[in-house]
């Protein structure tokens, strides 16, 4: 009995052992060559000890950046050729020669000179833009516009199913390319997982140029949770674009689990659609050899009454987090209220401390989020950073008509952002993400209308309601909490 028991000793020490040596040795590893950030590394760390086996495979799935460096060397190259531009703009805002939609927008110059610093996006003049808040006005119009293309198609998205609506897009996709346009279609490699192959053969045998963004090495399966291509964007002869948070498959337009889904979208006609077309060249071209067209930009005519636009893009390959850091800008620069719509709220210290004094200093912050979940991680730590602004001051409200997926920040009465970048952590650094920054009163009031629209499908979340949650549901925040930097 004593030998037998002294053997399965010896065995778990051997055992324990090796995992010791393996989890010192992916440790030392993490924390010499991986480069994250300091509360990362510790995390992982921390993952890797306390859950042996489990956790390394989280880091496999989730945490790895080994080969970023070589993923991305080529993006870095072509976005160079957007250098000539910005530094001829800069000089010309520097000079006082540029000339705005409105004059008002000089007043936020700082936030124009920083997008342009950062990563030559420049400010777009004289564009007209329509907005929707739910799917089915937004592909009527789409699906009009693609059947009236005469050149060029450009579609990018995020995910992109094989169900009903999906169907009547490709279909037309599929037309536009047999009448001898030339259509290209980029889609995410983890979003494609449930476009069958059958349709992505058909595609492809219509003419269809289809390039997948960092697959997997399967089709149905991708290990590679980080660097998703979060972008949605449509340019149709590179003289219409689409930009906002809608994907392609059926919960879009309100058939799904979900129920009636909220979300915020943009039709932009002007030169800003240059900005679009651009970002979907540099996407393009990275996932695939297969642009035998080349780009040009397009000269368009002065609208009346337009709005300045900067397309704002940023990712793993961008030297500043551009999207984040034009965030804090429309916080900071608020002197009355913010306006903040998202399906996930994980914002680093720097931005929650920015709402913190932007609260405690008269302003009004307005967080919304949904509370229908489809992460409950990252559900559970947003409702303990919301619950922290509570104590300075801020509103914050879940909306009960269905699921928010809008991403929406409004700064007082003319700045504002519409996107695809989430308010959190896994937006601002690990996705590919883009955001229009709107500078007019007119747009930033329908906004704001939406928003108030919305609140009546919401209830709002009380300091009190908030302190007398349960013990567990205090107990899982906390844990989604200190896990956000690597959720």
């Amino acid at each position: 009995m004593f030998s037998a028991y002294f053997g399965m000793l010896k065995n778990f020490a051997q055992i324990y052992s090796l995992l010791f040596i393996a989890n010192v040795l992916i440790s030392a590893f993490i924390v010499l060559y991986d480069n994250k950030k300091p509360v990362s590394t510790l995390l992982w760390v921390m993952a890797i000890n306390f859950l042996p086996v489990i956790g390394f495979i989280l880091y496999l799935f989730i945490g790895q950046d080994i080969s970023k460096s070589k993923i991305f060397a080529g993006k870095s190259i072509a976005d160079k050729i957007l250098e000539k531009e910005s530094v001829a703009q800069l000089k010309a805002i520097k000079d006082g020669t540029f000339v705005y939609s409105k004059e008002r927008t000089k007043a936020h110059v700082d936030m124009i000179e920083m997008f342009n610093r950062a990563e030559g996006e420049i400010l777009y003049t004289n564009n007209r833009v329509k907005k929707y808040n739910e799917g089915k006005s937004k592909f009527k119009d789409l699906f009009e516009d693609l059947k009236n293309a005469k050149h060029t198609i450009y579609v990018q998205y995020y995910i992109y199913k094989s169900d009903e609506l999906s169907t009547e897009f490709t279909n037309i996709l599929k037309e536009k390319a047999i009448e001898g346009l030339d259509v290209y279609l980029l889609i995410d490699g983890m979003g494609i997982r449930k476009m069958t192959i059958k349709d992505r053969k058909d595609l492809k045998e219509a003419g269809v140029k289809l390039a997948i963004f960092f697959p997997g090495v399967f089709s149905k399966i991708n290990t590679h949770i980080n660097y998703r291509n979060h972008r949605k964007i449509v340019v149709i002869d590179k003289r219409i674009g689409y930009v906002g948070g809608f994907n392609v498959g059926d919960e879009y337009v309100s058939k799904g689990t979900m129920g009636f889904w909220r979300d915020t979208h943009l039709r932009i006609e002007g030169p800003a659609v240059n900005g679009l077309a651009w970002r979907f060249f540099l996407d393009f071209k990275f996932a695939s050899d297969d642009y035998t067209k080349g780009f040009t930009t397009e000269l368009f005519p002065e609208i009346e009454d337009g709005i300045d636009i900067n397309i704002v893009t940023s990712g793993p390959d961008t030297k500043a987090d551009s999207i984040r850091n034009g965030y804090e800008k429309l916080i900071t620069s608020a002197r009355k209220e913010v306006y903040i719509q998202t399906p996930y709220f994980v914002p680093d210290e720097g931005l929650l401390k920015a709402l913190k004094v932007a609260a405690l200093s008269g302003v009004e912050v307005h967080l919304m989020f949904p509370k229908k979940r489809d992460h409950v991680f990252v559900h559970w730590a947003s409702l303990s950073f919301m619950g922290e602004l509570l104590k300075w001051g801020a509103h914050v409200y879940q909306y009960e008509g269905g699921f928010l997926h809008t991403k929406i920040v409004i700064s007082d009465d003319y700045l504002a952002s519409v996107g695809t970048a989430n308010f959190d952590i896994r937006s601002f650094e690990l996705n590919f993400e883009v955001n229009a920054f709107l500078y007019d009163e007119e747009l930033n009031k329908k906004l704001k209308e939406d928003f108030k629209e919305d609140l009546k499908s919401c209830t709002e979340i009380t300091p009190e309601m908030y302190n007398n949650r349960s013990r567990f549901t205090k107990f899982r925040e906390s844990i989604s909490r200190l896990l956000s930097p690597i959720l």
